[in-house]
């Protein structure tokens, strides 16, 4: 077992403890590295909300989560006063680890893999080698342009956008040279589930998106719900098959009984994901997923979903649009990457009629191209 610690740093899990899927993404890094043997920890930096009873909750929950997967004493939260992004070593309460603890860790050789860029200065400064990890590879080279977003204090950079320096690519010029991976699933945690009785294809997001990048000097709607827009008839191309959105809509907004009325199903996010066992059975009972993408489609940027890492791994093909990715995977792959309402209709067809033989190239592609040690390996070389 090697001697430095590897810290998976992450600022957006336990904060937001509705969302199972959220915490999915950095438990895969965590379950990875120790499926590698590699002295490891989950470093969160949680906000606090101001509510010492609420933030004694999230961090219950946290720990809980933890705990189903084995994880319980290999995390340490940093609990940071509220609305400070960029505590002090001397303004935060330690949870998990004690203060003691963690100096001890990062005085000697230790990575930070900092996801999102969750770390900030000063703190970024105790870990000896610092990885900025982009799990949006488009806007943060665009907010690298006006800001600094990591480029002056991170040794390395690391990104998902798979063709940000490839063909088409119209991904904004950074400041930085980018390493990219595939978004990690730990595919010895999940294993091929077997085909729904009904088949529907499934996905979960937001429907509305705040960011605001400007693009090819226009302002423009990157949302789910303008993604949708072209492929709102699907389940009439498509009368055989469920197609089912699981988005955040506010109670009596009148898009979700829109979608009703062009025959597609809804679901809640916090009811269908509220825990990450939730989130990993509603992917487990759909035949697919099926989501149109946003500001990465335009970008070209190879960018693919995390989310999408584990529908693979339980067998699961995806519909989706092109990104750039479709080079850098295999030929048979479980993705059908479709561009027209016409091309969805066809590939929800195709992925049903032989669902078992797209359930194994998706599977495959998982362990070849998104496993979690295949990724930390190449990250930690």
């Amino acid at each position: 077992m090697s001697g430095e610690w590897t810290i998976v740093g992450c600022g957006f899990a336990a904060k937001y403890p509705e969302g199972g899927g959220n915490f999915s993404v950095p438990l895969q890094y965590v379950l990875g590295l120790r499926r590698m043997g590699r002295r490891s920890l989950w470093l969160e930096l949680l906000p606090s909300t101001g509510d010492p009873a609420k933030d004694r909750r999230n961090i219950a929950t946290f720990r809980r989560r933890l705990s189903k997967f084995g994880l319980e004493k290999d995390y340490c939260i940093l609990l940071a006063p509220p609305g400070v992004s960029a505590p002090t070593l001397e303004q935060v309460q330690f949870f998990g680890r004690t203060r003691r603890q963690f100096l001890d860790m990062v005085a000697g050789p230790c990575t930070l893999l900092n996801l999102s860029y969750s770390f900030k200065d000063p703190l970024l400064a105790l870990f000896s080698c610092r990885k900025l990890c982009s799990l949006d590879p488009t806007e943060i080279c665009f907010w690298m342009r006006q800001m600094d977003m990591g480029q002056h204090s991170h040794h390395e950079f690391w990104s998902i956008g798979l063709n940000t320096y490839g063909p088409d690519s119209k991904v904004p010029d950074a400041p930085v040279r980018w390493q990219t991976y595939f978004p990690l699933v730990d595919t010895a945690t999940f294993a091929v589930a077997p085909r729904p009785l009904l088949d529907r294809f499934t996905t979960i997001g937001q429907w509305y998106w705040d960011g605001m990048v400007q693009w090819e000097g226009e302002w423009r709607d990157f949302s789910k719900k303008a993604a949708f827009e072209k492929f709102h008839d699907l389940p009439t191309a498509c009368p055989k098959i469920s197609f089912e959105a699981a988005m955040n809509f506010a109670h009596g907004d009148g898009e979700a009984e829109r979608l009703h009325g062009l025959g597609w199903r809804t679901a809640v996010p916090h009811d269908i994901a509220a825990t990450p066992q939730k989130y990993y059975r509603y992917i487990a009972g759909s035949t697919g997923e099926f989501s149109p993408v946003k500001l990465e489609g335009y970008a070209k940027s190879g960018w693919l979903s995390d989310r999408s890492a584990v529908y693979l791994a339980m067998g699961r093909p995806i519909l989706t649009e092109p990104t750039g990715a479709e080079p850098y995977l295999p030929k048979q792959s479980g993705y059908f990457f479709v561009s027209s309402l016409e091309e969805a209709g066809e590939a929800a067809r195709q992925a049903t009629l032989d669902w078992q033989l797209h359930s194994r190239h998706a599977r495959a592609c998982a362990c070849s191209c998104f496993d979690s040690v295949v990724n930390l390996k190449k990250m930690l070389a």
